[in-house]
């Protein structure tokens, strides 16, 4: 099976690459922006693509013929997207419809990944039939998205998932553990909302879930996420619980005390019943997931 990535260089994409190279049964082209992030250059291919420019997708896929095309490009700092829509746009819905057109002209099984976000978080945790209905433009952006896969796309699943958390080898990606970790390590009084629910994401889990859903031509809309139901200052407070930090310098707050430029679904996480039962999926519980990344946290030092 040939399998393409956009984002190579980004969370997830790393963890793809990490499943994917050296395996026999697989080729796999990885894509991004600008040069190769991923430490190391072997068993498989990279290439520099931008998403945004129409003609690049075209050429490469037509070029590759990949069986299957996982997208894990977009724009995703929130609070980024409400100040910049029109970047936002080019990342989360232009260069979708330039990913689905290709695709479909090509034979390409297209894995799109989406968020929890396009719900306005007056209840959870969701299933897939929920109906959307964002509070910011990031949420907006990735619900289009997902409108253009789903009325264009000839072949295609899309991953919903939740605050994905991971590292990678250069320590390039942050995200709300790590940010967590150093803040407490340094000494930092932090302030944590209460009123936000979530079943975060280990990253390994999300790239598994993207290769069971290529692996078995998955259709459809899948959630694809952490099993465990927390609020995210119980999953702050379990970070400096694993790594004996200081408790005392959290604060605990709500989404209104903490003044961010949009705005955040209050409840959301998932139910996994779809994944587990049709891909077998299978992800790790939040305390295993943070005993992992210490064990990669030791192999970087």
């Amino acid at each position: 099976m040939k399998v393409l990535i956009t984002g190579s260089n980004g969370l997830l994409g790393q963890k793809l690459i990490d499943l994917y190279k050296n395996k026999t049964e697989y080729e796999l082209i990885a894509t991004a922006r600008g040069d190769n992030r991923y430490a190391d250059l072997e068993g498989y291919k990279y290439e520099s693509l931008d998403i945004t420019n129409e003609n690049e997708i075209a050429e490469t896929i037509k070029k590759h013929k990949p069986n299957v095309l996982i997208n894990t490009a977009a724009m995703t700092n929130v609070d980024a997207c409400e100040s910049d829509k029109e970047g936002c746009d080019q990342l989360n819905i232009d260069a979708v419809k330039y990913l689905v057109k290709a695709c479909n002209e090509n034979q390409v099984h297209l894995i799109h990944i989406s968020t929890d976000f396009i719900f306005d978080g007056t209840h959870g945790p969701l299933l897939e039939t929920e109906t959307p209905n964002p509070l910011s433009y990031y949420g907006l952006s990735k619900l289009k998205g997902e409108e253009v896969v789903i009325n264009e796309s000839k072949s295609w699943a899309i991953l919903r998932t939740v605050l994905v958390y991971g590292i990678v080898s250069d320590m390039s990606r942050s995200n709300i553990v790590l940010w967590a970790k150093g803040a407490l390590e340094s000494g930092k009084t932090i302030n944590v909302v209460a009123d936000q629910f979530r079943t975060p994401t280990l990253a390994e889990d999300l790239a598994m879930g993207c290769k069971l859903a290529a692996d078995k031509n998955a259709q459809g809309i899948y959630n694809i996420s952490g099993k465990d139901y927390i609020s995210v200052f119980d999953l702050v407070y379990k970070v400096a619980d694993f790594w004996k930090l200081d408790k005392t310098l959290l604060n605990m707050s709500t989404s209104e005390g903490i003044k961010q430029p949009a705005k955040r679904p209050p409840i959301t996480g998932f139910i996994l019943t779809k994944a587990i039962n049709e891909l077998g999926y299978n992800p790790h519980s939040f305390d295993e997931g943070l005993a992992l990344l210490n064990q990669q946290l030791k192999q970087i030092k």
